[in-house]
């Protein structure tokens, strides 16, 4: 019988990745990816490797792996995600280090277009005594966020459905957070990789990839406290037009910061004290 390692070998070599053959391997068989190095030696069994080899085929269609498994791991946290919603990325971390730098003690802030709750859920996370809003178009995203909040315990995270600042008017907040759809609407990458299979509501944003850029900042500075904070994720080449639109809209002090490899990732503004 084959064993363990050997399956992984064989399944490294048809989706060219180890980390991506681990993980298949250890969603299939229920375990975690140490379980392989005190297992590598025992015999697959028969019912496991079907599952895997199952699994295996969607990813070399091209399946994205957080799909396949209904997991992605974003900051401290391990969250649901399903084809409803966006795939939480490495950068967007980014945009949490930001807004907690930004959030006062006790502060009321809300992620727009929340998605799986990535950035609401991380902000909770670290900052318990925050009151944090999560908003979302869709009413299948907005549900696995809710599932997300009552598996990690943040259930004080409240949840409403609407278009970006519509659900909440009338509300002030310290900081508006946001990872809107940004890529142009013709970008052959939509047609790519995973972004095939993700929400194209959640991806592209207008001709130039910034109608929604502009539809927040159009919207959020009459619901900031005085010196409150929108910041939002963007491309790696709409910087300088994010700061435009963010100071045509009357934000002060824009700014934009860059991810670990020195891309334009995230632009802010504030409301004047």
């Amino acid at each position: 019988m084959t064993d363990i390692r050997t399956i992984l070998r064989q399944a490294t070599e048809a989706l060219g990745d180890r980390l991506e053959a681990e993980l298949l391997l250890a969603h299939a068989l229920g375990v975690n990816r140490a379980w392989f190095f005190a297992h590598a030696d025992d015999p697959a069994q028969a019912s496991g490797m079907d599952r895997f080899e199952a699994l295996v085929r969607r990813r070399a269609l091209g399946e994205p792996i957080a799909y396949i498994t209904g997991t992605r791991d974003f900051w401290s946290l391990t969250l649901e995600v399903t084809p409803a919603t966006l795939i939480p990325r490495p950068e967007t971390e980014l945009l949490v280090e930001l807004a907690l730098e930004r959030l006062p003690p006790g502060g009321r802030v809300v992620d727009l277009g929340t998605g799986s709750g990535a950035i609401a859920l991380a902000i909770a996370r670290e900052r318990p005594d925050a009151v944090v809003v999560a908003v979302d178009a869709s009413a299948e995203a907005l549900a696995v966020a809710r599932r997300n909040a009552q598996r990690l315990d943040l259930e004080r995270v409240t949840f409403a459905h609407g278009d970006w600042l519509a659900p909440l008017v009338g509300e002030s907040f310290d900081l508006i957070v946001s990872n809107p759809p940004y890529i142009e609407a013709d970008d052959r990458h939509l047609h790519e990789g995973d972004l095939r299979f993700e929400p194209m509501t959640a991806l592209a944003s207008g001709a130039d990839g910034l109608v929604d850029i502009r539809r927040i900042a159009a919207t959020s500075l009459s619901q900031l406290v005085p010196g409150g904070w929108l910041l939002m994720e963007h491309g790696w080449n709409q910087g300088d037009a994010a700061r435009g639109v963010l100071e045509h809209a009357g934000f002060m002090k824009t700014f934009t910061a860059q991810d670990l490899e020195q891309r334009d990732r995230v632009s802010g503004g504030c409301r004047a004290t």
